[in-house]
């Protein structure tokens, strides 16, 4: 998701609501979108926190301030608020704090809805500035509307909940539903909107159709048709007395010119296709002699044909004494064969319990001559990884999403190698995404490694699907089984998940295969 500033925001609450949309990182990875902080969509006074505009969906966040932060917040959307079990009273007679923020948002959503027609337009009243846990109604979860506390889970919950049309937004339309929000804001590029996860825009057709229609006129014009009409009439009537009897009367000097015609009619008859029909005018000729003249000869041929196949009789007897000397040397080939079938399994017994080194250096070649075809390949525990990307650079937090990406925007890191890799799991495909972030503290390595293992926590982005260099498309990583490991000051993080196919976390061939790529080598 991108993040464009456009103005102050309204509440205490803004600066958690433009951390935890930070978090989710620029791109299309995760969710996407455009996130206009400080959005001003009448032009006036009314100021949202922010509205963010999905590829499926629009989202409108209200910031509402509390007086205190709280453990336990009770928020109907239509009745009376709760905060550890005390009221929440105001000296006028709203309802809740989140009464007027409610009413602009629905302002917003009729304003969006009106331009764009059957557009989902969702709401999320971001409370603070702290509440533990939120307990929101059973019926207002059904509707549109999300209250929570600014973190970055709980904003990619609630988008991911409520951002989920059939039909994903072109740039074109993007654009459209931006200019509603933001008429003020400098209008982005495509390839910007493309990678925020928009559809490309379908080309203009309209104009097109237009010129086809002038294009029907165009031969209409009558211009200076009369002028050239009539010029042609004058000229018509010339023509019949060029064309009329003159023509036959030349016809008598080809008369008397007839005899020598014969002559001039032979060049015709070699021209004519007869070369290239002799191919097919000698067959016909050939039958013919053959039938009348030949007959009693053409029977004698075949008999003589056989006489000269019986040829192969001769070089039957050379045969024989070829094969009688193999014949005579099979007996003892074999009793040969024997001897060093036996003389090989008298060696081996002798040398069953011989645990020289000489014996130990002759059997290492073996994997190493296997490995050889298949550098890429590396099986692990029973389960063969093909590496099919990998990179290193130290843009950490650049590369993770969630939790953990604002993890690493307060500490950074060393190092971050990535790799994807294509397994084979009980003889099913799968995909492994192994990433190795490297500190300069074991004990900052430590924290990272308790947020990355919080579920819900975030994680890595994988670079085999940032860089599309998957075969059959992107994997999906939603209930991956996860592993990860620490090791002086770095810490490894792996996600395993069928590739086609959905996965759980708990799938024991996936929970295998995820500890066996925590021992992979991965170099950039």
């Amino acid at each position: 998701m991108r993040l464009v500033r456009l103005g102050q925001q309204p509440s205490r609450v803004a600066e958690d609501i433009r951390a935890a949309l930070a978090s989710l990182g620029r791109g299309g990875n995760v969710i996407g979108g455009i996130a206009l902080i400080g959005a001003r969509p009448f032009g006036d006074d009314r100021v949202i926190d922010a509205a963010v505009v999905l590829p499926r969906g629009v989202l409108v966040v209200i910031g509402v301030d509390l007086p205190d932060p709280s453990m336990l917040l009770e928020a109907p959307l239509h009745g009376q608020w709760k905060t550890d079990g005390w009221p929440l009273v105001h000296a006028d007679e709203t309802v809740n704090p989140a009464t007027g923020a409610l009413a602009l948002a629905d302002a917003v959503a009729a304003y969006v809805r009106e331009a764009e027609a059957g557009e989902q337009v969702g709401t999320v009243v971001a409370v603070g500035p702290f509440v533990d846990t939120i307990d929101q109604p059973p019926a207002d979860l059904t509707g549109n509307v999300r209250v929570v506390y600014p973190t970055p889970t709980s904003m990619l919950g609630a988008t991911t909940s409520l951002a989920t049309s059939p039909n994903q937004r072109s740039v074109r339309q993007a654009r459209n539903v931006l200019r509603l929000l933001a008429p003020n804001m400098p209008e982005l590029a495509d390839d910007v909107l493309l990678a925020e996860g928009f559809s490309p825009s379908p080309p203009e057709v309209l104009p097109v159709a237009e010129e086809s229609a002038l294009a029907t006129f165009a031969p209409t014009i009558p211009a200076e048709h009369p002028g050239r009409a009539t010029a042609t009439a004058t000229m018509a009537p010339a023509a019949p007395p060029v064309t009329a009897a003159p023509a036959p009367a030349p016809v008598a000097p080809p008369g008397p010119v007839a005899p020598p015609a014969a002559p001039p009619v032979a060049p015709p008859a070699p021209q004519t296709p007869a070369p290239r029909q002799v191919p097919m005018a000698p067959p016909p000729p050939i039958p013919p002699p053959m039938s009348h003249s030949v007959p009693p000869q053409a029977a004698p041929p075949p008999p003589r044909a056989p006489v000269p196949a019986p040829a192969p009789a001769p070089t039957a007897p050379p045969t024989r004494p070829r094969r009688s000397p193999v014949v005579r040397w099979l007996p003892i080939g074999a009793i040969g064969l024997l001897v060093v079938l036996l003389v090989a399994a008298v060696v081996v017994a002798s040398s069953g319990g011989d645990k020289s080194p000489t014996a130990g250096a002759t059997a290492k070649p073996a994997p190493a001559s296997s490995a050889a075809p298949t550098p890429s390949s590396h099986p692990v525990e029973g389960t063969q990884f093909t590496l099919q990307a990998s990179s290193a650079d130290q843009k950490c937090a650049s590369h993770g999403f969630g939790d953990v990406q604002a993890s690493l925007q307060r500490t950074s890191c060393a190092e971050v190698t990535r790799g994807s890799f294509a397994a084979l799991v009980d003889g099913r495909p799968a995909a492994a995404t192994v990433a190795v972030i490297t500190f300069t503290d074991a004990k900052v390595a430590t924290d990272f490694r308790a947020v990355a293992d919080t579920p819900g926590g975030g994680g890595i982005i994988d670079v085999g699907s940032e860089t599309g260099k998957w075969p059959r498309g992107t994997p999906q990583f939603d209930g991956a089984a996860y592993a990860s490991s620490l090791s002086g000051n770095a810490v490894r993080l792996v996600e395993v998940a069928w590739y086609p196919g959905l996965s759980t976390p708990d799938d024991p061939a996936l929970v295998r295969a995820a500890k066996a790529a925590l021992d992979l080598q991965l170099t950039a």
